[in-house]
């Protein structure tokens, strides 16, 4: 889903007030406060200092800790359910043969490696047989079935302005590096990686058998075809503004705006039958049609040869891989590749997914887990009223349906009703190439009969298992998957102080997203419409500035600081989603006492919970690429940053002015 699916964290709760007291001998103890540490100098330091300091990380990894990088112990659960059922006899067709003999399939790196590039080989050969234009845009026609986007970004999403249907949508694509600042920034860190990138791809070029002079002149033109599609592309900021990428159009007219893609017969060759859709990036397709024209057929070529070496490098033998790996090292700073188990457990994640999480969450969801989170999601929507309902800047008006967005919202927690089918997805043992592009075209095929039918609003963007949680606007709902729901997040011997600093905030988080600088342009249905008043949308967009001024502020790297304009979505689902939680956990026996479980009183421990479930250490390169392309704020300002904002923290800790973190009342941020 590459449309706006807020990726965050967020999951589990505690329960009601009976609940709390029924269980308030409980909790975990809390351990590593550095003490010699100032808790309104930085917080995050205070809280995780200690363990920041002599953490490791993995070779294999490019961070650790909580948030998205939880997703490595999860991980080794999988590899746990995969190495059993990979070694089992299975009933042919079941889902633990399909997981387990695809996961066997990668495992055989010597089957693997004695073919070499021989599973691609027909496609090069495919690329080799293009004479023209049409002949072009028809094999790239090809390879989107097989889940390569190439020059052409097409998936099937609900309609901005009619969300009830999925209708085809077109995205801006064609290029190799992160985004498109990075084909022309000009500090030593970006030099290394287009040169890496370069040099990536001539090895691929070589590996296929072209001579070194050979290899490094196909490089360079398919690096400087890319270079010429990114001018056309937006930047990830510009990628934030709703409405200025919905352009929904007739197939007419693009077809008679842009004649040299062929959209007409690229439609017909993709099994898609539609008169309407929307283009993301018009800009992208304008330049795309120009440079069929002004590029040779022979440098297209090169270039779409050089798109399916890196598709599928990691697929291939070991040289492939390992020049994708080269690449990696310098973009993320990872030391050494990660184990071909790990490798593999991801690989089946992202093509058998819900396959593999039927297992997942038969061995480790509790549906216990699920009661206790739809009991604080409630509570948390009932503190979120209360908020709107205080609000000083916003009209009754306004408020009156914004409540009724917040009251429409679909939650979704630990799994689907309905799991996405894979019977038509013949895997074995000794194809794993073959078993990838098998799975990649049953998701095409699956995709594309969404076209023009009605949103199946069950259906889910993640995989159960994955440690993350999202909002999705167009459907207005929130959802938490089962590998969410574990500490520090939630934890069932946990007090509620650390339950509602955890998961209550990720809920929080995950609400507010539907209110920040683009879930408030949809409405309680998810349509883009302007159910604002212009004054209290003013007021809003004023609120949400003061959010992207502040983060601008701080520092990651050396000069490199928080991009606000990026993260403000994020930023504003922090700050917000702190207060929301608070107040949830007010309503709690604990909450509202001041009782001390190991020296601190139930706010402090709610907020040292904030800072515990941010709790990450990354490498520096990955980090320069995380504040260029990611939404979120690095780990340090998800904790700094709202409770710098926040009155309660101040009070909990004694902040007063001197300290680092000190913001006089009247510039403390409130949106929400």
């Amino acid at each position: 889903m590459k449309k706006l699916l807020y990726c965050s964290l967020a999951l589990l709760l505690v329960a009601s007030c009976k609940k709390a007291e029924e269980t308030k001998e409980k909790h975990v103890v809390i351990t590593g406060i550095d003490s010699t540490k100032n808790p309104g100098d930085d917080f995050f330091t205070y809280a995780n200092g200690i363990w920041y300091d002599t953490a490791k990380i993995p070779d294999s990894q490019t961070g650790v800790g909580s948030y998205s990088f939880l997703n490595y112990p999860q991980r080794i659960r999988l590899r746990g359910i995969l190495d059993s059922v990979s070694k089992a006899t299975n009933p042919a067709g079941s889902i633990a043969q399909k997981v387990g003999d695809f996961y066997a399939s990668g495992m055989d790196t010597t089957t693997i490696n004695q073919r070499g590039y021989d599973p691609i080989k027909p496609l090069l050969a495919s690329i080799d047989g293009i004479t023209n234009v049409p002949s072009l845009m028809k094999e790239v026609g090809e390879e989107l079935k097989t889940g390569n986007s190439s020059i052409i970004g097409l998936y099937v999403g609900p309609d901005d302005k009619q969300s009830t249907i999925n209708i085809v949508q077109l995205a801006q694509t064609g290029i190799g590096l992160p985004e498109k600042e990075y084909y022309f920034r000009k500090d030593s860190s970006t030099l290394a990686i287009q040169s890496a990138y370069k040099k990536y791809l001539a090895t691929l070029f070589e590996l296929t058998g072209s001579d070194a002079a050979t290899a490094t002149q196909h490089a360079a033109v398919a690096y400087e075809i890319e270079k010429q599609l990114a001018v056309s592309h937006k930047t990830n900021i510009e990628l934030r503004d709703v409405k200025a990428n919905y352009n929904k159009l007739a197939v007419a007219a693009i077809a008679k705006k842009q004649p040299n893609i062929g959209w007409t017969t690229l439609f017909t060759d993709l099994g898609i039958k539609t008169d309407s859709l929307n283009v993301g990036q018009p800009a992208y397709y304008d330049k795309l049609n120009a440079m069929l024209k002004s590029v040779s057929i022979n440098e297209w070529k090169i270039y779409l040869k050089a798109n399916a070496l890196t598709t599928y490098a990691n697929w291939l033998s070991k040289p492939f891989a390992d020049a994708s790996f080269a690449y990696t090292k310098i973009l993320t700073g990872q030391a050494v590749k990660k184990s071909r188990a790990e490798e593999m457990t991801e690989a089946v994640d992202r093509s058998l997914g819900h396959a593999l999480a039927q297992l997942y969450v038969k061995k480790y969801f509790t549906e216990e887990a699920k009661k206790r989170m739809t009991v604080l999601v409630d509570n948390l929507k009932k503190a979120f009223e209360a908020r709107i309902t205080r609000l000083e800047w916003m009209s009754d008006s306004t408020k009156a349906k914004a409540k009724e967005k917040l009251q429409a919202f679909t939650e979704k927690i630990g799994y689907p009703d309905k799991w996405k089918d894979y019977s038509k997805v013949e895997v074995s043992k000794g194809t794993y190439f073959e078993n990838r592009l098998a799975a990649n075209q049953n998701e095409y095929l699956y995709s594309i009969a969404k076209v023009g039918q009605p949103v199946d609003r069950s259906e889910w963007y993640t995989t159960p298992p994955t440690v993350t949680a999202y909002n999705n606007p167009p459907l207005n709902e929130i959802v938490f998957p089962a590998g969410i729901l574990q500490s520090p997040y939630f934890d069932l011997s946990a007090d509620d102080a650390l339950n509602y600093g955890g998961i209550g905030m990720v809920i929080g988080h995950e609400i507010t997203h539907s209110f920040d600088d683009q879930g408030a342009q949809y409405d309680k249905v998810g349509n883009v419409s302007d159910w604002w008043t212009k004054e209290d949308y003013a007021k809003f967009k004023a609120r949400t500035q003061q959010v992207i001024d502040q983060y601008n502020q701080f520092t990651v790297l050396d000069s490199v600081h928080v991009k606000g304009a990026l993260t403000v979505g994020e930023n504003t689902a922090d700050v917000a989603g702190v207060a929301i939680a608070y107040d949830a956990f007010k309503l709690t026996r604990q909450g509202q006492d001041t009782t001390k479980l190991d020296g601190f009183t139930p706010d402090q421990r709610f907020f040292i919970s904030i800072a515990r479930i941010w709790r990450v250490k990354t490498r520096d390169a990955y980090l320069r690429m995380y504040v260029n392309t990611n939404p979120h704020s690095p780990a340090k300002w998800r904790v700094n940053g709202p409770l710098m904002n926040f009155t309660p923290f101040y009070n909990a800790f004694g902040v007063k002015e001197g300290d680092k973190m000190f913001k006089p009342e009247s510039e403390r941020i409130v949106v929400w």
